[in-house]
Order: structure tokens, then C-alpha cells, then sequence
């Protein structure tokens, strides 16, 4: 491409001519090679500027920088903000893939994740290839990329929509987190919809934001960058985090003022299945199932619901993707032949493990089973709470390993039975986490209701600083044939 085409709509200045060919972008001055725009970025941990002479001297036709800096041949092209034409430079590059399908992007302190899932399953049942930017990764067809952020990066983001243009997706959704929306990870483009699911205290201090003044600020930025928001009426910061939008709005949530509305909801549980049904009343008038356990999954579903009423599918569509919906390592259920039922979760410490647990108390199992492990070179106190949590809520605890990392696993187990002991709850230790699901499948009794948390979409052990592989879905049936 031509340097004045990926710089169109930039408020810039250059010292060179900008008719040069460009024959690739990048921002990591690692794979700068002849003919590159290399994009310098200020971070949290180093500046890319220094690296601008070298990347001059490896090939790179032209610089893009916030200041003046050391650039050999190469032309140097000045903005306000580098991370922001980094968007923009992004999106031409790769064609500006968003025009080519409808775009929703979710914010919110929880829900993002299986909000996004939930979409994916509704427009897919409608006959919608759909794909997915988010927590779990760049999900594509079949295919789940992995990605380092909940938001990755402005340029991998315009790659990924550009992979799912090429595949004939005709929607994507992506997760907007307060982090990709400040530093512009999500700009080079409008959404169609954007989606507020709720807000509470969370990422504050550090690298993150600064207060809760200011982490709110970063969530509203997708109203200004949307057509539609969609707003959960019921948390009472909704307009605080609309405040200053430039879009059309839309509400949903069981508040009677809501434009769609649920009630009546209760909760499923039979083998193998733990969700809720709900009815809705509003812009769309009928009952679902969710197949996600949790009064909480109602909001989540009427959400997806809220934004798929925009797309050309009917009620089928709708009930058969909430019916079906599955979130990799998110109460995930896996198929067993008992009548127990098996979940995999993410849940990896105390505040978590608390949620999912007394949210599957609710289904009144006959008793409820928790594995979990903690991890290595963490907060002892994360081990003790754990321990304590699950020995309040589970009938029995089966205490094994999760990423060890460079500690020994007998002393992480010691400290998870510390917070065990101070409650009366049973528990049983297996180290080796292969082992310690083969003893939740073998004594499985009917009615239980198992969670091997921790690992959820992670498919990795690391132990000594080593990754190995293991994929708890793969070890079940491993177990169930007989292999382990």
C-alpha cells in the first residue's frame, strides 16, 4: 500500500514525500523488515521510540511517532497519539474488514465472556456465521486463536477481523474491555452495537486505572463509538457509564421502564443440563432456557437476546441458541454417562470459586463435589481462602495441583488445607490432577453435581516453570474409555 493511503483521515506531519510504498506495518521493532512502517508505542514498560534508528537501519521506510526521534533514511511521520493511528493505520491495512460485517462490542465488569458466547450461539443457530474477539481468545469457525488480552492489540484486532471476513463471517463480537477501549485497542472503526452488562469496583490501582471515576470513563467510551447502546437498566451505574454518548439507546433488564423485560425466572437441573428459563415481555414476547446454571445467567441471556433482535432470525434462532449455548471453561458441562453431572470452570480463586459454588448450591445437588488446585508464586492467602471457601460450600473437596510453577505442590496443598481446617468440611488429597478427575468420575453418585475448577479454557499444566500439556476435557474421556 501507498503511505498517504494507510494515513487518510490522520492529523499528521511529515518530512518526507508520503507516496512511499508500504510492504508491511508493525509495531514491534523485532519484526521490522525492508519496506516496513514501524508504528513507535509508549507503554507501560518500555518506549519504542528509541528503537526507531534501529528500525530505520533494518529496513523500515517510515516511522511513525509521537516525537522527534533518530530515523535514518526513513520518513518520519509525527501525531498526537501513536496509539491511535496505530488503530487507523491498522484497519487500512488490512482493508478495513468491520464494513464488511456487523460489529458488537461488550462492556462491562462481568458477563463480556458468555454474553458473547451466548450472541455467537443465537446468530449462529440462525444461520449467521459469527466470530468472537475476547477473554478466551479469537474464536474463528472451529478455531480458537489464543490471545495475550481480554482486548488484544488495535493491529491483531483489525487481522482477526479480516481472518473472519475472509471466512464468510457476516458478524463479529468482540469484548471491550476499560483497558483496549483507553488505549484505543478498539478505534479504526464503529460499532453497530455496543453493550453495557453491568458495573462494579474492579481494576483499579497499578497499571489499570487510577480510581473508579476513571475506570467508569474508560467503559463509556464505547457509547461514543457505537451506533446503538444497549443499556442493563437495573445496575444503577447505567448512566453514568451513557454519559456522553453519541448513540442511540436501548435498555433491557426486569425493571418494568426496560424495553425488553424478563420475569418469571427459575432454574433447570437434570442430569448433564443446569440452566434457567425466563420469560420475556417487551420487544420480544416468549420463554427460553439458558443452559448456563445461575439466576445471573438471565441478564447475560436477555442481553444476547437484546442485541440479536436487531439481526434477520426469529424466535428458533433465539431458543435454540440459548438452549445449546456452551463457554469453553465457563460452567462448561461434559458429556458423562451417569446421571451426575460434570462442569468445568475457570474459577481460580476465592471470590470466584464462592460465586460458582453457591450459585450451584442453589440447584439442590445431592452433593456438591469441588476439585481445585491453587496456583505457584502466588498470595499464600489466596490458598487459605480457597480451602476455606470450598469446605463452607462443597460436600466434599478433592485438593490436587493447578500450575505449581516453581513451588513444590506439597506445600501449596498444606496451605489450601489450613483454610480447609477451618471448616467441617470433607475432603480427600490426589496431587496429580489426572488422577484427582479419574477419583471425581469413579465416585461420582447420582445426583452430584462436580466442578473441576481452575483450569476452565486453559489447556496447559505449568510445573517448574515448564508448560505441559493437559486438557481437562480430554483427560474425562480418557477416563471414560478406560485409557487412564
Amino acid at each position: 500500500m501507498i503511505l498517504s493511503d494507510l494515513l487518510t483521515g490522520l492529523c499528521y506531519t511529515c518530512d518526507s514525500p508520503v507516496d512511499l510504498e508500504i510492504k508491511d506495518v508493525t509495531y514491534d521493532s523485532r519484526k521490522v523488515k525492508k519496506g516496513s512502517l514501524f508504528v513507535c508505542l509508549n507503554g507501560s514498560a518500555v518506549d519504542s521510540h528509541r528503537f526507531a534508528e534501529k528500525a530505520a537501519q533494518d529496513g523500515a521506510v517510515a516511522i511513525v511517532a509521537e516525537k522527534p526521534v533518530e530515523h535514518g533514511s526513513a520518513a518520519l511521520v509525527l501525531v498526537e497519539d501513536t496509539r491511535k493511528a496505530l488503530a487507523d493505520i491498522s484497519a487500512a491495512w488490512f482493508g478495513h474488514p468491520a464494513e464488511r460485517m456487523t460489529v458488537v462490542g461488550i462492556t462491562g465488569t462481568k458477563g463480556k465472556t458468555t454474553t458473547s458466547y451466548m450472541i455467537r450461539s443465537i446468530l449462529e443457530a440462525g444461520g449467521i456465521k459469527t466470530g468472537i474477539i475476547g477473554t478466551i481468545g479469537a474464536v474463528i469457525g472451529d478455531r480458537v486463536i489464543a490471545t495475550e488480552n481480554t482486548t488484544p492489540g488495535s493491529y491483531d484486532i483489525q487481522h482477526y477481523l479480516r481472518m473472519m471476513a475472509d471466512e464468510g463471517c457476516k458478524a463479529a463480537v468482540l469484548e471491550a474491555s476499560s483497558i483496549g477501549l483507553r488505549d484505543h485497542r478498539v478505534d479504526g472503526f464503529e460499532f453497530d452495537y455496543g453493550l453495557f452488562t453491568n458495573f462494579s469496583p474492579d481494576h483499579i490501582g497499578g497499571k489499570e486505572h487510577k480510581d473508579l471515576e476513571e475506570y467508569m470513563q474508560c467503559k463509556s467510551l464505547l457509547f461514543r463509538h457505537c451506533k446503538t447502546g444497549i443499556f442493563n437498566i437495573d445496575d444503577e451505574n447505567w448512566q453514568g457509564v451513557a454519559a456522553g454518548h453519541t448513540c442511540e439507546i436501548e435498555t433491557y433488564g426486569f425493571s418494568r421502564e426496560a424495553e425488553l423485560r424478563a420475569s418469571g425466572d427459575r432454574l433447570i437441573s437434570r442430569p448433564g443440563y443446569l440452566g434457567v428459563h425466563f420469560e420475556m415481555d417487551g420487544r420480544l414476547q416468549y420463554g427460553v432456557d439458558v443452559r448456563i446454571p445461575g439466576r445471573f445467567s438471565v441478564y447475560n441471556a436477555l442481553a444476547a437476546a437484546a442485541v440479536c433482535l436487531h439481526f434477520p432470525i426469529g424466535e428458533d434462532a433465539v431458543r435454540k441458541g440459548l438452549d445449546t449455548v456452551k463457554v469453553k471453561g465457563r460452567v462448561e458441562p461434559v458429556p458423562v454417562p451417569g446421571n451426575y453431572t460434570l462442569l468445568i470452570d475457570y474459577a481460580h480463586n476465592a471470590l470466584s470459586m464462592e460465586n460458582i459454588l453457591s450459585t450451584l448450591r442453589e440447584y439442590r445437588p445431592e452433593r456438591l463435589v469441588c476439585m481445585f488446585g491453587a496456583g505457584g508464586n502466588r498470595a499464600r492467602s489466596r490458598r487459605f481462602e480457597m480451602g476455606e471457601v470450598s469446605g463452607r460450600l462443597a460436600d466434599l473437596t478433592v485438593i490436587t495441583e493447578d500450575n505449581s510453577r516453581f513451588e513444590d505442590v506439597a506445600d501449596i496443598i498444606a496451605d489450601i488445607k489450613v483454610g480447609m481446617e477451618k471448616t467441617q468440611g470433607k475432603y480427600v488429597v490426589i496431587p496429580d490432577r489426572k488422577q484427582a478427575i479419574k477419583y471425581c468420575i469413579e465416585n461420582a453418585r447420582e445426583g452430584d453435581v462436580i466442578v473441576l475448577a481452575g483450569k476452565g479454557h486453559e489447556d496447559y499444566q505449568e510445573t517448574k516453570g515448564v508448560k505441559h500439556h493437559l486438557d481437562e476435557r480430554e483427560v474425562v474421556a480418557d477416563v471414560l474409555a478406560g485409557r487412564l
